[in-house]
């Protein structure tokens, strides 16, 4: 009975050992997936380094560059403790829902403050270079959350404020889990898309640089050839919109945002916009 009862239990013990592990172990592929999207997706949105010292918050190592290609998330200076939630889902930017009425106002005054009074709030507009501040990923929310901050130098914003913001790409329900890297990357492009560093900080001056040098060889060696004809002067119309100004005389010196107009200043000239497109040129 003994010898018998000794053999039944040796039958047993390889599978009382697979019944420990499959309690004790996870699952293969339980969390790779959430793991992998997490580290391919931070390695694509390479994270900015801030520091700060007496003056103030300044890059100390740079990260990813991104462009904004849609205009309306809402941000907030690097030193406010909160960072505003915005929400992109079916490639419309969704701003935090608590500032859709009382931030208009912030909003429309945010250019007329003084630096004294201080800013709540900052519209970032198409075109607004930024880098990633972190990335997070959530398969059960099916949401993919990019932190994001200003590059002041790109931007030329002076006095800096580095205004940061969350951005929430909201997927389809159960789709995040199934997506790839690729797929991933290609619906936050559609909001941020990759840019490159060495042309917005400083490229096109280099690149302006080497077409005088092109034009200078022309002049000398091309006796045959014609000089390269004149760019015709910037011009801008009625109807025209503020990215079509911009494109045609830059930045603004000075920008003044009302409820009922926006004006754009220039050296020699001011521009003025209503319902987003120009109604008169002074």
């Amino acid at each position: 009975m003994g010898q018998k009862f000794e053999q039944k239990f040796l039958r047993m013990i390889p599978l009382i050992v697979v019944a420990v592990c499959a309690t004790v172990l996870p699952l293969p592929g339980a969390h790779a997936q959430a793991v992998s999207l997490q580290e391919q997706l931070a390695a694509q949105y390479k994270a900015v380094k801030m520091g700060s010292d007496t003056s103030g918050y300044s890059v100390t190592e740079e990260g990813t560059l991104l462009a904004i290609q849609k205009g309306g998330m809402l941000g907030s200076p690097y030193s406010e403790k909160t960072t505003l939630a915005n929400k992109y889902e079916g490639g419309v930017v969704h701003p935090p829902s608590g500032l859709l009425l009382s931030g208009k106002k912030a909003i429309f005054g945010h250019f007329s403050q003084t630096q004294s009074q201080g800013q709540t709030t900052k519209l970032f507009a198409k075109g607004d270079k930024v880098y990633p501040m972190k990335v997070d990923v959530s398969l059960d929310k099916d949401t993919v959350t990019l932190g994001i901050v200003a590059c002041d130098t790109c931007n030329k914003t002076d006095p800096p404020t580095y205004n940061k913001a969350n951005v929430i790409f909201q997927f389809p329900k159960g789709s995040l889990a199934k997506a790839s890297a690729g797929d991933v990357e290609d619906t936050i492009g559609q909001l941020l898309s990759i840019s490159d560093n060495a042309q917005d900080q400083g490229g096109g001056q280099q690149q302006g640089g080497d077409q005088q040098q092109a034009a200078q060889g022309d002049q000398q060696g091309g006796g045959a050839q014609q000089p390269a004809a004149q760019q015709e002067p910037a011009s801008v119309e009625v109807g025209m919109t503020p990215a079509q100004v911009e494109a045609a005389l830059g930045k603004p010196d000075k920008k003044v945002t009302l409820p009922s107009k926006v004006t754009y200043y220039y050296k020699d000239m001011k521009v003025i916009f209503k319902d987003g497109k120009v109604v008169d040129v002074q």
